[in-house]
């Protein structure tokens, strides 16, 4: 079977090759697109990661693919409707990084929490002054979390490791693990006005589209933080600013940021014109980025090694099962 790869390293093609022989494979390092789609048009089954498009303007190139496999949890970047229309199957990854990511996100809270990245900054300049550093413990906090699946409650996990409050939204309820966590479902209004850290752990869709929006970031406990490792677009790029600008929040922590694509394309929209909305959103990115306050990594949460493999392995049996003709992971 003929089977396309985008968004691979190195290290992936050595692996996947070894686990598929006897599969003709086609590896690319781009991301696929409507630019590059016709180079996987023979394939049955098209493997992808977070950075590629799949529209109707790709699935229409796709003339003989059966199957795509998406390397995430996250499907937002596959228009499945679309693919439905094609009898084309959409496989993710559905567990593979919940204590990764989970872990990623407490590294954000502890680097605001104890002014990690202002004290590594002033080292840099040899300044080793304390003035202005002074933290806080996380005992007796109350974290907010936003979405209890897997990562979700892997956080809240780590949080009674420090000795903290949970309170959580979701719009599932699940009683037991509520008791046995120690933690409280309430409202999203209740858990924005009470906590002390807010952290997202949601998936990225219509209904969770500026979940966190300039109305309801008005009611963040004052001087709280907000912990993004989900999706960018789940908060409101102007409604972060404004709560930072007002001093409602004291920091965020970002491993996502709505339209963090533009960052990657800003060298070349200095030198195409990439239109007004492009150069706006880059224009927000920097001014969030700048701040001494904003700890920002770029979209690493689930970049660990062992993350990575399971990925992988993950990938990997989606194929195999789709190639004897059953199907697992779909979304």
């Amino acid at each position: 079977m003929k089977i396309a790869f985008f968004e691979v390293s190195e290290s992936d093609k050595e692996y996947l090759a070894r686990s598929l022989s006897g599969h003709q494979l086609f590896f690319f390092t781009e991301p696929l697109s409507a630019e590059n789609a016709l180079q996987a048009s023979l394939c049955e089954i098209v493997s992808v990661f977070i950075y590629s498009t799949i529209n109707a303007a790709v699935v229409d190139q796709l003339k003989n693919t059966r199957c795509i496999v998406t390397r995430s949890t996250g499907f937002d970047h596959i228009d499945v409707s679309v693919c439905r229309t094609k009898n084309i199957a959409v496989l993710n990854v559905p567990y593979y990084g919940e204590n990764t990511v989970a872990e990623h996100a407490f590294a954000l809270i502890l680097a605001l929490s104890r002014n990690v990245h202002k004290s590594y900054a002033r080292g840099l300049k040899e300044d080793f002054s304390i003035q202005g550093l002074m933290g806080f413990d996380l005992k007796d906090k109350t974290l907010g979390v936003i979405g209890t699946g897997h990562i979700g409650l892997h956080v809240i996990r780590i949080a009674k490791g420090f000795g903290m409050h949970v309170l959580a939204y979701d719009i599932h309820h699940d009683i037991f693990l509520s008791e046995i966590l120690h933690f409280k479902y309430a409202p999203l209004d209740q858990v924005l006005t009470q906590s002390d850290i807010v952290t997202l752990h949601v998936p990225h869709n219509e209904h969770t589209h500026h979940l966190i929006n300039l109305e309801n970031i008005q009611k963040l406990k004052r001087g709280s933080l907000l912990i993004n490792t989900s999706r960018g677009g789940i908060v409101a790029n102007e409604a972060l600013i404004e709560a930072l600008d007002k001093h409602i929040l004291a920091g965020a922590g970002l491993d996502v940021i709505e339209g963090e694509e533009y960052i990657k394309e800003e060298q070349q929209c200095l030198h195409e014109d990439c239109g007004p909305a492009h150069a706006n959103r880059i224009k927000q990115n920097h001014k969030l980025l700048s701040r001494d306050n904003v700890v920002y990594t770029p979209h690493i949460g689930f970049y660990s090694a062992e993350a990575l493999r399971r990925i992988l392995d993950t990938t990997i049996q989606n194929i195999l099962y789709f190639v004897a003709g059953k199907i697992e992971n779909q979304v």
